[in-house]
């Protein structure tokens, strides 16, 4: 009997591995959208910002240009963020498969049948 409930130990510890490296995975998906968004949308901003603000200038006051093209940057920063985020809450770190299997082992320790 100790050695089925050192194998049940042991797989229940293999089970709650895989379900965190399986989490960890899509919270490393999710960081890593949050940083290729945070870079992209700095070197875009730079550049188009830029661009935006000097075609703008032809037709109004530079400081107006250059709020213009920071609201568009403010908005595209903003669904970014949402969307990172609405990602990030997907991720669960509590291994909920384990979490079951042993309280059907309590339950099953508690009340063993033959």
């Amino acid at each position: 009997m100790t050695s089925d409930i050192q194998t049940l130990l042991r797989q229940e510890v293999e089970l709650a591995k895989a379900e965190v490296r399986e989490e960890a995975g899509k919270a490393g998906k999710a960081a890593g959208m949050y940083a290729g968004a945070g870079f992209g949308g700095y070197m875009v901003a730079l550049f188009a910002s830029l661009a935006a603000m000097f075609a703008l200038v032809n037709v109004m006051d530079t400081a107006w240009a250059a709020l213009i093209v920071t609201a568009v940057w403010a908005v595209i920063a903003a669904v970014l963020y949402v969307m990172g985020r609405s990602r990030m809450r997907e991720v669960s770190l509590k291994p909920e498969q384990t979490v079951q299997t042993l309280k059907e082992d309590a339950q099953w320790a508690r009340h063993p049948t033959r």
